[in-house]
């Protein structure tokens, strides 16, 4: 919803040519959101969908915090500073879910550690011990 105020704010502005990254974000954003709700992580596994999202709020962030410098600063127009105010949120939101969604990154890389085959293979060794 953000990313989709602040285009509609670039394209009011002078500032017009900032509006295709918030496009392109509010479009991967809706594209995930619908790929979760209709379960498509989970019929498509070979796509890393963690990383995918990840990768997806690094970017923005760095993107809305990039433009909205440049539309704060070089504009005057209100539609630009709204705009820009409004990146600098979507920027702040999208850095906390940077945050979450590398934790979770963490955790879930964390469990796929403990499952190769030398984990597997200790675990083993350390079964015959035992039995001995």
């Amino acid at each position: 919803v953000l990313s989709f105020i602040i285009f509609i704010c670039y394209i009011a502005s002078l500032a017009a040519s900032f509006m295709m990254a918030p496009l392109l974000e509010f479009l991967l954003a809706l594209f995930l959101f619908f790929a979760y709700a209709s379960k498509l992580n989970e019929k498509f596994k070979g796509l890393y969908w963690p990383l995918k999202d990840f990768l997806r709020c690094v970017t923005a962030a760095i993107i809305y915090f990039a433009i909205s410098i440049a539309a704060v600063s070089k504009y005057n127009d209100g539609a630009s500073k709204a705009a820009g105010v409004f990146g600098f949120i979507a920027t702040i939101v999208y850095a906390i879910d940077f945050y979450i969604t590398f934790n979770d990154l963490v955790t879930f890389l964390k469990q796929g550690s403990s499952d190769s085959p030398e984990g597997h293979k200790s675990e083993d060794e350390d079964s015959d011990s035992n039995s001995d």
